[in-house]
């Protein structure tokens, strides 16, 4: 069976001073977009079966940045719905909750734009997305790559390994990075972590 390579995207400027960026679509700074460029050699004479981005910019432009043609958009790899947390850090948020987590305690709801998700509702949508891309990965014509955001990631990664949602919380994920799934005896394995080449 074929991995599935994830590629968070590059530094942004809410992901370098730590601000929650669910839907607003925030371009890669400087630091990002050398992150993307260096993700290159890695995928220079590979030929991935499929490469899924999720369709906010910070993602198209890294696969694009990165070498990746042909990427597909695709909805449900949009980062975590932060609410009525979007833009706002852990910092700020715990002066009034200071045991918040992400994981276990979730987001408010925020304006239409930002109705804010679950754990459980991003775990739905990284299932939807396995649920697509596993034909492809046993069809063994190659990888599929999906570049992505930090926190979506994360639950993808969890929901790959037969894990709950929140168990996200494990997989640290820093920008600009190669991580790899895989399976060993048949069994889902985590290959590759927070690599760059």
């Amino acid at each position: 069976m074929s991995d599935l390579v994830l590629v968070r995207h590059g530094e942004t400027e809410w992901s370098a001073n730590g601000r929650h960026t669910g839907r607003t679509d925030v371009p890669l700074t400087a630091r990002g977009v050398e992150e993307a460029i260096s993700l290159a050699p890695y995928f220079r004479g590979r030929r991935p079966a499929l490469v899924l981005t999720s369709p906010l910019r910070r993602a198209v432009a890294t696969a694009e940045l990165a070498g990746l043609t042909g990427a597909v958009p695709d909805p449900d790899l949009y980062e975590w719905d932060y609410g009525g947390y979007e833009g706002i850090t852990t910092a700020e948020i715990r002066r009034s909750a200071p045991d918040w987590s992400l994981w276990t305690d979730g987001v408010p709801p925020g304006d239409p734009a930002h109705p804010g998700e679950s754990a459980a509702q991003v775990g739905a949508r990284a299932d939807r997305a396995l649920a697509r891309i596993a034909p492809v990965l046993r069809a063994d014509d190659g990888d599929v790559v999906v570049v992505a955001h930090g926190h979506f990631l994360r639950v993808l990664t969890a929901r790959y390994l037969g894990l709950e949602p929140a168990a996200g919380r494990l997989f640290l994920l820093r920008t600009g990075t190669v991580s790899a799934l895989s399976t060993e005896h048949g069994l889902p394995v985590i290959a590759g972590w927070n690599t760059r080449p």
